[in-house]
């Protein structure tokens, strides 16, 4: 390149990327170490608010803080440990952070377990205090699941705004394509660039992202535009032709991501068994049955009837607030699809207009004109749907499982969705998988089917806490979304 001419930013990065191929980008090395300092301090912390709790009480002596400084040390590098062996710093997608809190909980009382063996083996004469090490764990917890929190919400919106990103090149321009890139658009927070989709076809652009390129030409586009990674969304591919267009990514330094063609086991947990000592492969196997089913239905019929007690004066507050804002009636009753598609009413607050179905059935969307002022409030913090735990108790509904759709959408579903019937082999529910996951609303039916089904097969009653825990965080922290 001859000197005092200017290169592109793309001509500098793929500069530096090809002297330093594969290591880590600064911005995510800053993010990860910024991270580790998180824990450290939240570890060294926990055990000084510890001590000044047990330090406070009149009826303990203790010595100086300084003489329990293995403890923390120990702990502290235990967590790191054990934190990477679990790859908890490799977050650079956004992650559950009710997940990532039982995994805290879960390696932060092994790290302090294990802390306090190995000082007592080094150091056979050191003396600590119990209480110290309960509450240091217990504020532990609490500190890291907090700081890894703020962490997450910091980095989310750097990267949202370009700090750190890959540059990403999807290959595959048709419906799972376009799914794919609209979800990477709709969530900047993943921290992707797409620079580009790789077409067989006719395709110039999809979704305002340019084609540039056959699968033929992926390693020259790798090349060219300094891809991170490579998406392929081709699941109606053969294997073959797969892993052909992974063999032409693997020239270069990229990660390499495969959306896989699993719609007809999408749902399904793979398990090996025998039959008499021949392997058979399990594609299909019913998760809610037996005394699973008895568990779920118990949980139902304890926590709705404990929500409809607890939440009554709410209410019937919310029910005059109803009335004072609109003429009508408090609640709405619609027929919905539930359990083996038989029909039953569903019962909500009313938050539309009492003519708002004068034209017939239809979608709710983004500033429907036919909410009531009132109706805007309860759809969006999902106070609307409260009295459908008088569904979940009487047995028509459960609290946690596929939403219920009218008959007249269900008959159209069932005719060009495949599988669509096999989510009413369960009870609908007030929430559920696809929901969480922020389906609901005017979403595509596909992909609510596909979660919905996935549901189905790997149910299990923790499953079920997490789906109920999310829902009330969402309400809380991230409401609105497509709740409209």
């Amino acid at each position: 390149m001859q000197q005092g001419l200017t290169t592109s930013p793309i001509e500098e990065y793929r500069v530096r990327r090809a002297q330093r191929p594969g290591l880590m980008k600064r911005p995510q090395l800053l993010f990860m170490l910024a991270l580790m300092g998180v824990d450290i301090t939240g570890v060294w912390l926990s055990f000084w608010l510890g001590y000044q709790v047990i330090q406070n009480d009149p009826n303990t002596v203790i010595g100086p803080f300084y003489e329990f400084w293995p403890l923390p040390a120990f702990a502290g590098g235990l967590l790191l440990l054990s934190f990477f062996t679990q790859r908890m710093y490799q977050r650079r997608r956004p992650i559950a952070h009710l997940d990532e809190s039982y995994r805290i909980a879960t390696l932060t009382t092994l790290s302090f377990l294990l802390s306090v063996a190995i000082t007592s083996l080094i150091w056979p004469d050191f003396t600590y205090h119990r209480m110290l090490i309960a509450l240091a764990w217990l504020f532990a917890t609490g500190l890291l699941t907090i700081g890894r929190v703020i962490h997450a919400r910091i980095q989310w919106r750097a990267q949202a705004q370009g700090v750190g990103d890959d540059r990403v090149l999807l290959v595959g321009a048709g419906e799972v394509g376009q799914m794919i890139l609209h979800k990477i658009i709709t969530n900047p927070k993943l921290g992707f660039q797409v620079i580009g989709i790789i077409d067989n076809g006719n395709r110039r652009s999809v979704l305002g992202v340019p084609v540039i390129g056959a699968v033929a030409d992926i390693p020259r586009v790798i090349d060219e535009y300094a891809v991170d990674e490579v998406i392929i969304g081709l699941p109606e591919s053969s294997h073959q032709e797969i892993v052909g267009i992974i063999s032409l990514c693997e020239r270069e330094k990229v990660g390499i991501r495969v959306f896989p063609d699993v719609f007809q086991i999408m749902a399904s947990e793979v398990t090996i068994g025998d039959l008499g000592g021949l392997p058979l492969l399990t594609i299909r196997d019913v998760a809610l049955q037996g005394w699973r089913l008895t568990l779920k239905r118990g949980m139902d019929i304890l926590l709705s009837g404990a929500g409809l007690v607890i939440l009554s004066p709410f209410m019937l507050f919310v029910a005059l607030l109803i009335k004072l804002d609109s003429p009508g009636a408090v609640f709405y009753s619609q027929e919905r699809m539930g359990l083996d598609a038989r029909p039953f009413r569903i019962v909500k607050f009313r938050s539309m207009r009492q003519d708002a179905e004068q034209q017939g059935p239809g979608w709710t969307k983004e500033d429907d004109p036919r909410r009531t002022k009132l109706g805007t409030f309860l759809r969006r913090f999902n106070i609307d749907e409260l009295p459908q735990l008088i569904n979940v108790l009487v047995g028509d509904m459960s609290l946690v499982g596929p939403r219920p759709e009218r008959p007249i959408y269900v008959e159209q579903f069932r005719q060009r969705i495949p599988r669509y019937m096999d989510r009413h082999r369960e009870k609908a529910g007030m929430t559920g998988w696809a929901q969480v996951n922020g389906l609901r609303g005017d979403t595509s039916i596909v992909e609510r089917t596909k979660y919905d089904l996935w549901y189905i097969e790997n149910w299990s009653l923790t499953l079920d806490i997490k789906i109920i825990l999310r829902t009330i965080m969402q309400t809380i922290v991230d409401s609105g979304g497509n709740a409209y």
